[in-house]
């Protein structure tokens, strides 16, 4: 592969309106969200204004979407998480969306292809929450047609976010591998969020 090739393979995910100082304003946040304008600016090598600039347009267009502290749940409380595999009724997507994001109990929620509908990550203090939440909460939402829960052993990798350039350059990526495939149900568009 030329250099041109594996350059333009490394950019092709890239927002073209970001630069590389953008990336780098990005990977600075990600290790350390609370970083002042003053070392951001040192550390990407840029002056303070460009900095503060920067990290304000990146706010306004929406890449970066808010600021937070980092917490180990176990260590918070709450020891047991499990991954909830769920099917959903046919029409029924808007209001399985709706009733999700009211439970507080789940951390993430993503629609996907395959098996199941979505998936879900919940959190508890001991695995009789798990239980509950799965059989008496989740299992009997009108939407639901199945679930499947598989509690978490250990987590591996938590990343806050991946950006284009932790990507490494790998062979073959462009060849389709023996994964599963099962086309999307009719109706899981409206699942994506406003703007999404």
């Amino acid at each position: 592969m030329s250099n041109s090739s594996r350059n333009d393979s490394r950019l092709a995910g890239r927002n073209a309106a970001l630069d590389e100082i953008s990336y780098q304003i990005l990977d600075s946040l990600r290790t350390n969200g609370r970083i002042s304008i003053a070392a951001l600016a040192e550390q990407v090598g840029i002056s303070r204004s460009s900095a503060y600039t920067r990290v304000e347009n990146l706010m306004q267009t929406g890449v970066i979407t808010g600021f937070s502290a980092q917490i180990d749940a176990s260590r918070a409380g709450l020891s047991v998480c499990a991954l909830v595999f769920v099917t959903v009724l046919p029409q029924s997507w808007a209001s399985f969306r709706d009733r999700i994001t009211e439970l507080p109990d789940i951390e993430y929620c993503a629609i996907t292809t395959g098996e199941h509908d979505a998936m879900l990550l919940v959190r508890a203090t001991d695995v009789g929450g798990i239980h509950t939440l799965t059989t008496a909460v989740i299992a009997t939402l009108p939407e639901v047609r199945t679930i499947v829960s598989v509690v978490v052993l250990d987590e591996v990798v938590r990343r806050p976010y991946v950006l284009p350039t932790d990507l490494p350059e790998r062979e073959g990526a462009s060849q389709l591998g023996m994964t599963r495939w099962t086309p999307a149900a009719e109706g899981r568009a409206s699942m994506r969020s406003e703007g999404g």
